[in-house]
């Protein structure tokens, strides 16, 4: 591994720790919060609230998107000596190519459903009667990427860690696993915390 690997893949961890973290605290705090808050609340709340949130989620995504892009040219496009060359490519593993996939759907959600939506809640030049459809594309979306969420992990780390090769069986145990983890954080997160 080259500095410049070291380097990328410790800016695609460190992103993706800040995205998904903000992706768990919309879903498993801010929503069970949300739904005990009256209109009052909400005007008084989210103003201040929500565009620092939506910031770091927001960009976390897109640096963990960029930086995993280039981590994923740097390993496996990059020949040492040659430089970015289709001699000698390595392919990457089928759990790699899963993580990918679902890290780069949620990438697209964070960007082209969920922020554009964010903006015209937050904005409060929405018309009233247009916010419902809003907010339910919106938390479609983000409830999406909570589900994605477990078995892209699993995903990205399972490319280097796992030492069980990629077979559909196992893709699909790691999905119903992933999904049944984050249905029980969810179901959870309406119960927990409600005193010290």
């Amino acid at each position: 591994m080259n500095k410049y690997e070291f380097a990328v893949r410790w800016l695609h961890v460190i992103a993706g720790i800040t995205w998904i973290g903000m992706l768990y605290f919309f879903n498993f705090v801010n929503v069970p919060f949300q739904a005990d808050l009256d209109d009052a609340g909400k005007k008084a709340a989210n103003p201040k609230l929500q565009p620092r949130a939506l910031w770091w989620f927001r960009w976390g995504a897109m640096v963990t998107f960029l930086a995993g892009l280039l981590l994923y040219a740097l390993i496996y496009m990059y020949v040492p000596g040659v430089g970015f060359s289709a001699q000698g490519l390595r392919a990457p593993s089928g759990w790699l190519l899963m993580g990918m996939l679902f890290g780069t759907i949620m990438w697209f959600n964070v960007w082209f459903i969920i922020w554009p939506a964010q903006k015209k809640i937050l904005s409060g030049k929405t018309p009233a009667e247009e916010l419902p459809p809003i907010r339910k594309r919106a938390s479609l979306a983000s409830r999406t990427n909570t589900y994605l969420s477990a078995p892209m992990l699993l995903g990205m780390l399972a490319a280097n860690h796992l030492n069980a090769a990629f077979t559909w069986p196992r893709a699909i145990a790691a999905l119903a696993l992933g999904f049944l983890a984050i249905w029980m954080a969810i179901w959870h997160s309406y119960k927990v915390g409600k005193t010290v």
